[in-house]
């Protein structure tokens, strides 16, 4: 997409004359004569420079770069001043207001090329640096050696560097978002932006206006024009997470967008084209939703070309000894605590619990044992009780994989029952339940149960 630039300045001529080279030069320029109709301009269109004259009718140059610095810094365009009659304290001032470089008249074409060239690159760097900000708090390593993991990376290397559609099947908290993330740096379009939209965080009436973004006065609320995440995301990746909770009216609209590139923000009268890669990942069984009618086929097969499927943790159980180590050293780092060990009895009991939360439910359990514990090492008894609580026996029973593992929650649960009536004193709970104190320990740490402290 060629770099747009507006041209402001109240002589015919130079608007004339800019823009014909600019055009030759691959550039998309456009033009106004004021500044009240540059800020209308910038209102409608974002632009990547404004080459701005100093000297306007009505409210002038500096002003008017005044008024920019309101804009959003994602959507501001870098500033470059020019002026007939400048002044060292006026390019100091326009300097002050954000203006990237100043221009006299009588304009040098070369020079006025080298500037452009330079403010395009500097808005490319800025842009991208922020969405570096953005994501410099994000995990972006995919922890494991399981086999699950290793046909996941496989696949990672094999397919980031294509542009095809990717559909991302996972539970909720199997780090379905690091795919994303990493199909997006391992791909050709990693020095562009990565935009992330959550389609189940975002009320319904506002999805529309988040993914194509908004003209002013569009609606009650649109008191200013809003970028959307669509054209955010031009040239880079778009990851559309939970698209199965996206209403069927924003599924037509993004079913169109990803065939022709193109769409128009709510408002607007002309389309925006674009060249985005679209992920999308969902925790639901979208054939389901499709036969239910709350996906559209269309589009679920728009979006399936590559599908990845990231399995829940208790399908690579020999994954979490490294993630909880993993952990367990980021979080120290995060919070200036030495780092700590895990004992053999710590690992066998995470290992052995069922993780219906996934990976995420691993990462906020080892953050609250590095916050409350101060120990180097962490044991058994460390780990919060409730962490043992699998689903109880009076659940479906498809939720067990066999008939020992009922018995075992079953088990598992009148132990825990107990051990509240005996307020968690091992000795007097072997007693209600006519077990040897040995006995029951055995079959507590068989079981998974850790005593309490």
């Amino acid at each position: 997409m060629s770099p747009r630039i507006l041209i402001v300045d109240d002589e015919p001529g130079i608007r004339q004359s800019l823009s014909g080279v600019l055009r030759d030069e691959g550039y998309s320029p456009d033009v106004a004569e004021s500044g009240e109709a540059c800020l209308e301009a910038l209102a409608a269109t974002p632009y990547d420079v404004l080459l701005l004259d100093i000297w306007l009718p009505g409210i002038d140059g500096l002003e008017t770069l005044n008024q920019i610095q309101s804009i959003p810094a994602a959507d501001r365009p870098i500033v470059v001043m020019i002026s007939g009659h400048g002044t060292i304290e006026t390019a100091v001032k326009a300097t002050k207001l954000g203006a990237y470089d100043f221009l006299e008249k009588p304009l040098s074409i070369e020079r006025v090329l080298v500037v452009l060239k330079n403010a395009v690159e500097h808005r490319r760097l800025r842009l991208q640096n922020e969405q570096l900000r953005e994501s410099a708090s994000t995990p972006s390593n995919i922890v494991g050696d399981s086999v699950p993991m290793k046909a996941l990376r496989q696949q990672l290397g094999l397919m980031a560097s294509t542009n095809g559609r990717v559909l991302i099947f996972g539970e909720s908290g199997t780090g379905k978002e690091l795919v994303a993330h990493a199909l997006h740096a391992m791909s050709t379009r990693s020095a562009n932006p990565f935009v992330e939209v959550n389609c189940a965080a975002i009320p319904e009436d506002m999805i529309e206006s988040e993914l194509f973004g908004h003209m002013k006065g569009s609606f009650t609320v649109a008191h200013e024009r809003k970028i959307g995440k669509f054209q955010k995301a031009d040239g880079g990746t778009l990851f559309l997470d939970e698209v199965g909770d996206m209403s069927l009216r924003t599924q037509a609209k993004v079913l169109r967008s990803l065939e022709e590139q193109r769409f128009e923000p709510v408002g607007a009268h002309e389309s925006i084209q674009v060249d985005v890669r679209v992920v999308a990942a969902t925790n639901k069984n979208l054939e389901e939703e499709i036969e239910k009618g709350n996906f559209r086929e269309d589009l679920f097969y728009r979006l399936n070309v590559i599908p990845f499927h990231v399995p829940p943790l208790r399908e690579r159980r020999e994954d979490i000894p490294t993630l909880a180590v993993y952990f367990m050293d980021e979080f120290a780092r995060s919070y200036g605590r030495k780092p700590k060990e895990l004992t053999p009895q710590a690992i066998e009991l995470l290992q052995e619990y069922h993780w219906p939360g996934n990976v995420r439910e691993l990462r906020n359990l080892i953050e609250r044992i590095v916050i409350l514990h101060q120990q180097s090492r962490i044991d058994a008894r460390h780990i919060p009780l409730q962490l043992t609580r699998r689903p109880s026996a009076d659940r479906a029973p498809e939720r067990y994989g066999s008939l020992q593992d009922v018995r075992e929650a079953a088990e598992r649960d009148y132990i825990q029952k107990k051990l509240e009536e005996a307020n968690g004193n091992v000795t007097r709970t072997a007693e209600l339940l006519g077990l040897e104190r040995s006995n029951l320990y055995r079959k507590m740490r068989a079981l998974g149960i850790a005593p309490r402290e």
